[in-house]
């Protein structure tokens, strides 16, 4: 079927039921970021490859909700799909609710997949269109369409050992039931993927990029049920679960273990992490706290053992980026190089690393103005060939039994211009500004976001997406609670968060600039005005230097950098070869 076959059998299905206006989000029943197969809806609906956006669906429109990264790729995707591309001015913002509101007659049904919808939404949808008195039901109107719909994954799932997690499942549980006790919560009922591989210390392969297992978790003073496959667990790895004091269910079980809750329950869930069809399985008499997951915050505080590991990572992944920067060098002009098989010969130098388990991300390479599409993807169709000429942008990470990376280096590929010239000088000093800041205690994202745009602003430049996000370890490349971007979070930065420092500037349809390291927050100082805290930079790898323009810098940026590259130099260079040693040696002089 064409994506308009399906819309056409979609409304076909909304006209049969009564349903006025359908919601596809792009979610699946743990509010996922990345998706299994069997839950990529958006892409089978519409043909959006985008990791965010929400389709509204009614007899005479279909929208594709979606943010500024995603602009230029939806307005390509979306082309004879039937659906049209509607801006979102906020990210993340559901503005298609006050849409319906404005264009839904009173009484009106409006339809969506309960389990992909998260508590939050579900509630949000409910409140704003209650003077409208709309009626809400459940139907997957996709699901009869969709031929060969994939199966979910069956691949198996581990446990990672204490030697690179620092904390053992059982102290964990500890640590969490403590929490819950401050809340006054009988229960903790947890969807999200990333919160329960740490809470279990298990990995597992069901999602793309991401090294989690599909799975559920009920948390009481007493018992602690872990809801999976049994078929993805080792025997021995199911009695290390048992010996934890945790008790392995099958993963549909999670419905009816909901609805037997006692009724007198006080279940702590996170709205914006569960979705809205179990919710509503745990019994109307329980109460309910919603607050963030206990876990999300105790997984951002990496530990001792996991920082030492997380270290180790970047120098293997410093590593292969030496490796690949020096190749594309060398064979520019002279190998045939696009951006498809860039993005392979970076992983294959990953691969080359010891306890590489894949990539941590889809590759972002992206040639000249494939580089101004923040999330850009190449495909067969879309890759193109890297010249000796304008600028390169690559954005890519790893994931290591040890750790998770995540880095983004421009790589000039000659007659630079003077605006590429200036405007990668005005992001690496962005990046630079937010690195060495210091800060009190109790300082939230919000606040850096605003100390990194500086420089831009100063020049009246902006870009649309975050300045950084936190990063799992060997987990989610994505993960909270903590966020650098504009919006008014109150989540201060802790010590032991390891967050993404990535300012950028993008011209569309000439090139995109984007640096990135990521960054540990230590402790700095104490005095009389303030307990202050720094980062401590962890990427490893060479910001290119021929095209800065000094005059742009201050000193301290340029000192900062120079600091930087002989840390990089030392790092590295014991585990390079000579020629590689004395090539990075080199580009990584100080300027």
């Amino acid at each position: 079927m064409t994506h308009k076959e399906k819309l056409s059998a979609i409304r076909q299905q909304m006209k049969a039921n009564g349903v006025a206006a359908y919601i596809i989000p792009s979610s699946d029943p743990h509010i996922s970021e990345y998706l299994p197969d069997f839950y990529k809806c958006l892409y089978f609906a519409s043909g959006f490859t985008g990791s965010a956006g929400t389709l509204v669906i009614t007899q005479d429109f279909a929208g594709l909700w979606t943010d500024f990264r995603y602009f230029v790729q939806a307005g390509e995707q979306l082309k004879n799909s039937g659906y049209e591309l509607v801006k979102l001015k906020v990210q993340h913002a559901p503005e298609y609710i006050q849409w319906l509101h404005d264009i839904l007659d009173d009484h009106a049904v409006v339809a969506f997949n309960d389990k992909l919808l998260s508590v939050l939404l579900g509630e949000l949808l409910e409140k704003q269109l209650a003077d409208k008195q709309i009626v809400f039901k459940s139907y997957d109107f996709l699901d009869p369409i969709w031929a060969g719909r994939p199966a979910l994954p069956t691949a198996p799932a581990f446990l990672i050992d204490e030697k690179y997690t620092g904390q053992s499942t059982a102290s964990k549980l500890s640590a969490l039931r403590q929490s819950l006790n401050t809340s006054k919560a009988s229960h903790h009922f947890i969807s999200s993927l990333d919160d329960i591989a740490w809470l279990f210390n298990i990995r597992g392969k069901d999602v793309s990029y991401n090294p989690v297992v599909l799975s559920f978790a009920l948390i009481s003073a007493e018992n602690a049920a872990l809801f999976i496959d049994p078929a993805k667990l080792s025997a021995e790895d199911t009695s290390t679960l048992h010996k934890a004091g945790v008790q392995v269910l099958p993963y549909d079980d999670i419905a009816t273990s909901l609805a037997a809750l006692p009724a007198d329950s006080s279940v702590l869930i996170d709205p914006k992490r569960n979705c809205f069809g179990l919710y509503k399985q745990i019994p109307a008499s329980a109460t309910i706290i919603q607050e963030l997951n206990p876990t999300t915050l105790f997984k951002a505080l990496k530990n001792e053992t996991e920082v030492e590991n997380m270290r180790t990572a970047m120098v293997k992944d410093g590593i292969a980026m030496t490796r690949f920067f020096k190749w594309v060098e060398e064979n520019i002009g002279k190998t045939k190089i696009t951006e498809l098989s860039a993005a392979e010969k970076l992983q294959g130098f990953r691969t080359e690393q010891d306890g590489f388990a894949g990539i941590s991300f889809n590759t972002i390479a992206g040639f000249k103005g494939h580089g101004a599409l923040p999330h850009y993807s190449a495909t067969p169709e879309s890759d193109s060939e890297v010249l000796s000429e304008g600028l390169f942008l690559v954005d890519s990470g790893g994931q290591y039994h040890y750790g998770t990376t995540d880095i983004t280096r421009m790589i000039p590929m000659g007659n630079n211009t003077e605006e590429e010239k200036t405007d990668y000088t005005l992001v690496l000093k962005a990046m630079i500004e937010g690195s060495k800041t210091l800060y009190p205690k109790g300082t939230c994202g919000y606040q850096i976001d605003a100390i990194c745009r500086r420089p831009l602003w100063d020049h009246a430049i902006n870009y649309g997406h975050g300045t950084g996000h936190g990063i799992g370890f060997y987990l989610n490349v994505h993960e909270g609670p903590q966020v650098f971007n504009p919006t008014n979070v109150a989540i201060p930065v802790e010590l032991g968060m390891v967050t993404s420092i990535e300012p950028g500037i993008y011209r569309p349809g000439k090139h995109g600039v984007r640096i990135e390291n990521l960054v540990l927050t230590i402790k700095h100082s104490t005095n009389e005005f303030n307990e202050f805290y720094a980062f401590e930079t962890l990427t490893l790898a060479l910001i290119d230097t021929s095209l800065i323009q000094k005059d742009l810098l201050e000193k301290s940026h340029i000192n900062w950098l120079n600091h930087y590259h002989q840390l990089v130099y030392e790092k590295l260079s014991p585990h390079l070869s000579a020629d590689e040693q004395a090539w990075l040696k080199e580009k990584a002089k100080a300027i």
